[in-house]
């Protein structure tokens, strides 16, 4: 492959860093202070007013490609990529450019399998960012790594499905501007097939039977506004014209949905390490620890070397995985998909702990945000899928690769 950006990226890539020089840095401070204020489940005010300019400066739904509903966007993966990059520095500063998880995977869900008042109804009003939304699929009471554990009900009855069940670390429901849940579950859980038992459908938040019981924290992290809520569905009763797709094809969808949506994240981890590794470089030189800097250090030179070369080794993998998606498919691109979700989260926590290292005390506080970066990267070695079961699936890939090879040599031989 060509590792060399597209002229168009090269020009977003321009745009996209004077954007985070002007607004995003020096926007920081104001940042946390609200979600650290007794407002912190209310939108943060800083993002709201920096998401028209940047719609003014054509920096909007970058995310999407191919799509008819947005304007200048179509970017492939491998263009997208060095631009989720970028915006992965700051945690944050995705939504402003309203190419935040989870509603990048689920506005790419509806594009691609929702019918076209599903996209009127729903999707459009999430590419203006005038709503988000979650995706609901963890349940507390399953290992649902498996995801053919899931049991929320979802059952037809006349014109209606009506769901029972409860789940958790549903990302994004927090937030007020929450109007709309992909939920998956069983509607036919006596299928033969194990995989056809699921489907997905959209619920609309504060459907009657639906309560949210509780938030959960991440590492002591609220996530506020966003949230990871535990949330209840009892008799909760939607058309059954919310379904996706059709029933039994949630893992179809899941697959789906599953691909570019990763590539946005494992750039993102590449943004968190690239900018903890400068922190680490700055407070290496600053202090002076028995008679040189820091910086001197045999050991905290050569984890600074290892970052580098970890950092740039992962950010190839990943363009390549990008690549791979775009020429081949997602699904021709799994096994370089299931690499790179275990590559890049184990590389950042890596690289982010040794520049928690590097400052001490102070790296565990909430002074260098360097505490909160590690809590994300080490949340999306699960948020992704658990590492274990990307490794195995890497592993069965690579075995039937290598067995064929040695198959067809033997035959040539003979």
């Amino acid at each position: 492959m060509d590792f060399e950006y597209s002229a168009k990226t090269k020009e977003l890539q321009k745009k996209l860093l004077a954007f985070m020089d002007e607004h995003i840095y020096p926007n920081e401070s104001k940042y946390y202070a609200h979600v650290r204020s007794d407002k912190r489940w209310e939108p943060v005010p800083v993002i709201e007013e920096l998401k028209p300019k940047a719609k003014a400066a054509g920096l909007w739904n970058l995310f999407l490609p191919h799509s008819r509903r947005v304007t200048g966007g179509g970017l492939s993966n491998l263009e997208y990529a060095p631009l989720c990059e970028i915006m992965g520095r700051v945690s944050w500063s995705p939504e402003v450019f309203n190419c935040s998880a989870p509603d990048t995977g689920n506005m790419e869900t509806i594009e691609r399998y929702g019918s076209e008042e599903q996209k009127q109804q729903w999707l459009d009003p999430l590419l203006d960012g005038r709503i988000r939304s979650a995706f609901l699929m963890t349940e507390p009471a399953v290992a649902s790594s498996d995801a053919t554990n899931i049991q929320m009900q979802i059952k037809r009855e006349g014109d209606d499905y009506v769901i029972n069940g409860t789940k958790w670390w549903s990302s994004g429901a927090g937030d007020p501007r929450c109007k709309i849940y992909i939920v998956m579950g069983k509607t036919n859980p006596d299928h033969a097939s194990r995989h056809s038992q699921q489907s997905m459908v959209l619920v609309p938040a504060g459907t009657p039977g639906i309560k949210i019981l509780r938030h959960l924290n991440v590492f002591g992290y609220d996530d506020a506004p966003h949230g990871h809520m535990e949330i209840d569905f009892k008799d909760v009763r939607v058309p059954a014209s919310s379904i996706l797709l059709g029933e039994g094809r949630g893992f179809e969808i899941a697959q789906g949905r599953l691909g570019p949506g990763r590539i946005h994240h494992c750039m993102r981890s590449i943004g968190q390490a690239e900018r903890a590794l400068e922190k680490m470089c700055k407070r290496a030189t600053q202090r002076h620890a028995f008679g040189r800097t820091v910086a001197e250090q045999g050991v905290t030179r050569e984890r600074i070397a290892e970052a580098r070369i970890m950092i740039d080794s992962t950010r190839f993998m990943v363009l390549h995985a990008a690549w791979r998606m775009d020429t081949a498919g997602n699904k021709v691109a799994r096994k370089e998909i299931a690499m790179i979700k275990v590559l890049a989260p184990n590389m950042a926590c890596q690289v982010i702990d040794w520049a928690m290292q590097v400052h001490g005390g102070g790296g565990v506080s909430d002074d260098f945000g360097l505490a909160n970066a590690y809590a994300h990267q080490r949340t999306l070695r699960f948020a992704d899928g658990p590492d274990e079961v990307h490794r195995n699936a890497i592993a069965k890939q690579e075995i039937a690769e290598q067995t064929t090879l040695g198959e067809a040599l033997a035959t040539k031989k003979t």
